[in-house]
């Protein structure tokens, strides 16, 4: 177990996060009409999804952000600030079932939106399917992790947590011990987010790399008809 342990979080993390950045990198240079959100936006003109997608989009946001934060924060910070871990786990818990809950009922209609309108599912692949199910899975397991850390509120499972990813992105070899005895939900949750690192370099979620800062000041578009002949 120990073996399987350092492999799935010691090793894995570094394996998934090279091949998201260089990844991302390499499709970027030699495909880069690929490069989009393959939006489904204008086959149809049904309110709901504009909700789902409000939804998903917000919650996943929210949730990106605070796992980045609260992962990589140092516990002397928020020490410093009179925040003890207890009541960073307990904000953790509120706010990602919050956040979480809206992402799900986001995620819930757009994957029922494509699975049911025939035009939309035209235009999806196979991959635009794993992304939803996976999508739908790390949200569930997210929360399923809820009424585990209900049963100790003291922060001590965060630690682990956060040590490990701590230890991660400063390269410390000892990163897979931190959660070598948590719960299975969390380490399920963990598995399925490096996943997500691990195929986002071939799926339509490049796009999140894209910033549009150069929109508003960018050139018109000239649009001519063609003479007719």
């Amino acid at each position: 177990m120990t073996y399987i342990n350092e492999l799935l979080f010691g090793v894995f993390p570094y394996i998934a996060g090279a091949v998201f950045l260089l990844g991302s990198l390499v499709r970027f240079d030699k495909s880069q009409y690929t490069w989009r959100t393959g939006s489904s936006q204008m086959l149809s003109n049904d309110r709901k999804f504009i909700i789902g997608n409000n939804l998903f989009h917000i919650g996943v946001i929210a949730l990106f952000f605070g796992h980045l934060f609260g992962l990589l924060t140092p516990t002397a910070v928020y020490t410093s600030l009179g925040m003890s871990t207890g009541t960073k786990q307990l904000v953790a818990i509120v706010a990602g079932g919050i956040f979480g809950l809206i992402c799900l009922v986001g995620i819930a209609i757009l994957a029922y939106r494509r699975t049911t309108d025939p035009r939309v599912r035209r235009t999806g692949g196979q991959m635009d399917m794993f992304i939803l199910y996976l999508l739908f899975a790390q949200l569930l397991t997210g929360l399923l992790t809820i009424p585990v850390s209900t049963g100790h509120l003291d922060g001590e499972v965060m630690l682990q947590i956060t040590g490990w990813a701590q230890s991660l992105v400063t390269f410390r070899p000892d990163a897979a011990s931190y959660i070598m005895d948590i719960h299975w939900i969390y380490k399920l949750h963990m598995f399925l987010g490096m996943i997500m690192f691990l195929i986002f370099p071939f799926t339509r979620l490049v796009h999140i790399w894209s910033l549009p800062l150069g929109y508003v000041t960018r050139a018109y578009q000239v649009v001519r008809k063609r003479p007719v002949v």
